[in-house]
């Protein structure tokens, strides 16, 4: 879930329990639907990557649906996570650990997902480019690549410099933004602290900080086109009904192009 392998190692153990909201299930119904309406009927095969994928719960759902699934991931505590629900569940998911601007497969697939704002994490354009690059490079004619990113308005009037405190099974949170409020990407810097506690009255505290950034849907389309694929829908990324100026993450569907 995120381009640096060295980070986010202390937020895999708690990121299922941070992110018990999500909805798995229905959005990977959600995705699927979307996936079945825009695919072309004769896909030569069923594999779907899920890039970015963190601990899995969104490959499994999409497993759950039939696809066959590889999860890629540059953080190896978050595919250790992953693992262990593989082991529980049975499903046929494979996961590999890479850095999804140095995506490399053995073939091409017929559908590519990159959810939760992933792409909003990269730290700039250039990287963007990078992974609409491998992206195109290994998804057949007609494959499509659904991702969704963070709004301006959910950086400037949602996250902006909010601070929260999430009381986990093994832990306290305090999650804290600060907004730059800098066109046109409006960098949000999060910094998570985790208090577990120990004997008596003693804490350990274990921190982990990143940047989301915007990127603008206009930005995003020429991205896609320099990179072969075709935006075919954009959506709201949380309710997949039309956008509206509230809107906090957009879904963007875009198609290879070439004979299929």
């Amino acid at each position: 879930m995120q381009t640096d392998s060295a980070a986010y190692s202390v937020f895999a153990q708690y990121y299922d329990a941070l992110t018990q909201n999500v909805g798995y299930a229905e959005r990977a119904a959600q995705l699927d639907r979307l996936i079945r309406k825009w695919l072309p009927a004769e896909m030569p095969d069923n594999i779907l990557v899920d890039l970015a994928c963190g601990t899995g719960s969104l490959s499994e759902a999409l497993a759950r649906h039939g696809w066959d699934v590889i999860g890629i991931d540059s953080s190896a505590e978050m595919l250790s996570e992953a693992l262990d629900k593989k082991y529980d569940s049975g499903l046929p998911i494979q996961y590999l650990q890479q850095d999804m601007r140095a995506l490399d497969l053995f073939g091409t697939v017929s559908v590519t997902v990159c959810a939760l704002d992933s792409i909003s994490h990269l730290p700039c354009a250039e990287d963007v480019r990078e992974v609409f690059s491998r992206v195109s490079l290994f998804s057949n004619a007609g494959a499509l690549f659904l991702f969704d990113v963070n709004t301006e308005y959910k950086h400037r009037q949602v996250l902006k410099d909010a601070c929260f405190v999430y009381e986990l099974p093994e832990a306290v949170c305090v999650w804290q933004n600060q907004l730059t409020d800098r066109a046109p990407e409006y960098p949000v810097e999060i910094r998570l602290d985790f208090f577990e506690q120990l004997e008596g009255n003693k804490y350990r505290r274990a921190s982990e900080q990143f940047t989301e950034r915007v990127y603008a849907p206009a930005q995003l389309e020429q991205l896609l086109t320099e990179a072969g694929l075709i935006l075919r829908e954009t959506l709201d990324g949380d309710s997949f009904a039309p956008p509206t100026p509230e809107t906090q993450r957009l879904l963007f569907i875009a198609q290879k192009g070439g004979n299929f």
